[in-house]
């Protein structure tokens, strides 16, 4: 891959770092993480539990660091925001992104996008699960420091096997 391919697509990624997060901005979190600040804490929660499941880690890890990089230009929408074809303007977004990547990494990367989307496999089932166990745990670290109004984002719905880290995850709360 060429310096100025891999230059071009960090600094796409890097719209990311100044991306808050929808869902805060709409409950009205001061100071809100970004995009950037949540992917990073998926990946990490998704290595763990990939590594403690047994699974393709690789791929796990794969999926987690790419999943919200379409937001780098569709932008970060509640699920009350997004509209009919979202899903494919987010598929559309992340083809360009990855568009310089040589051939055969951009197909496993596109693979790897629709694999997390489709949501079929174990690997898939757990970034999701992830994605969402880490917004949980970030509500309560907001409500630790004091905002309100944030109970919308502790119901979620995770596969069985990640049903104790949730509780754990509701039962946990540090003051401020």
């Amino acid at each position: 891959m060429e310096p100025e391919a891999i230059i071009a697509l960090l600094r796409e990624a890097g719209r990311l770092k100044r991306l808050p997060r929808a869902g805060w901005v709409e409950a009205g979190v001061r100071d809100p993480e970004s995009v950037a600040d949540h992917s990073y804490r998926v990946a990490l929660l998704s290595m763990l539990l990939s590594d403690q499941a047994g699974v393709d880690t690789l791929k796990t890890m794969r999926m987690a660091v790419l999943h919200d990089l379409a937001e780098a230009v569709t932008g970060d929408l509640t699920p009350r925001q997004k509209m009919a074809g979202h899903e494919a303007a987010e598929s559309s977004a992340f083809r360009g992104l990855v568009s310089e990547v040589p051939a055969e990494q951009r197909r496993l990367y596109i693979h790897i996008m629709d694999e997390y989307s489709a949501s079929e496999t174990v690997e898939a089932a757990l970034v999701h699960a992830a994605d969402k166990l880490e917004m949980v745990l970030q509500a309560q670290e907001y409500r630790e420091a004091g905002a309100r109004g944030l109970d919308q984002f502790l119901v979620v719905e995770v596969p069985a096997e990640y049903r104790g880290l949730y509780e754990k995850l509701l039962e946990t709360s540090r003051p401020a």
